[in-house]
């Protein structure tokens, strides 16, 4: 079958990188990630990835426990550098090619965030990991992923989460909870819905950049969505 995205960005958030433990990285679940990622791979799709970096720092929370919030986002940015290589390293004993860039320059250790080189990347069939958000404080890594995606000129921003989709309510909450199969910006800004922060949602509407929102951890959702299947929420003008 063939894939309906011919280049994607991919969100994954620290949190889905530690599945049910408490902190860290889970590797038994970062293996099944990156297996999934492998079969869209051999579809013939490009693949951006932007984590993040929550199971390790979080900015926001630390800034309101004391520490200055300029500062602890920059401890959060380290973070998602960190889950970059772990996921790197996952990848590469899979047998997919990858290539980290970071937003902020630490060249010892990762290559800085260069467009056009991302782009020439992409081309070649490596997956590109891009890591420390924006580079800048005040940014979430939800927003990195509407930028990044757009300077990729990718076809669709996927951002996997642990749910299956954008609901009415919170599911765990309310069991008469339904899920959107469609729903625009505008809706999801003004319902407050938590897709994604403020910022992400208005870039990716104002540039028309479609985002899915799906389950990374139900088995064979990636590729569903990649073959033009019912999965998910798709948010849209």
């Amino acid at each position: 079958m063939a894939a309906k995205y011919k280049r994607i960005l991919l969100k994954l958030s620290g949190e889905a990188l530690m599945g049910e433990d408490s902190y860290g990285i889970n590797r038994e679940i970062m293996a099944r990630i990156v297996a999934e990622i492998d079969e869209i791979s051999k579809l013939g799709v490009e693949i951006a990835i932007v984590v993040g970096g929550g199971n390790i720092f979080r900015g926001m929370t630390s800034a309101n426990d004391g520490i200055d919030r300029v500062t602890a986002d920059y401890m959060g940015m380290l973070a998602t550098v960190m889950n970059a290589l772990a996921l790197q390293d996952t990848m590469k004993h899979a047998g997919l090619m990858t290539q980290i860039q970071s937003a902020i320059h630490i060249e010892q250790v990762v290559e800085p965030y260069i467009r056009g080189k991302a782009v020439s990347y992409l081309q070649e069939g490596r997956v590109v990991i891009f890591a420390a958000g924006t580079g800048n404080p005040f940014f979430t890594t939800d927003t990195a992923a509407a930028l990044r995606g757009m300077e990729m000129d990718v076809d669709i921003l996927l951002k996997a989460t642990k749910v299956d989709g954008v609901y009415t309510s919170d599911p765990k909450l309310d069991p008469h909870a339904t899920r959107y199969q469609e729903i625009s910006f505008d809706e999801a800004i003004a319902k407050n819905l938590q897709v994604m922060d403020a910022t992400a949602l208005t870039l990716c509407r104002d540039q028309k950049l479609l985002l899915k929102v799906f389950s990374i951890f139900k088995a064979g959702a990636l590729k569903r969505i990649i073959l033009g299947e019912d999965e998910g929420t798709l948010v849209k003008i």
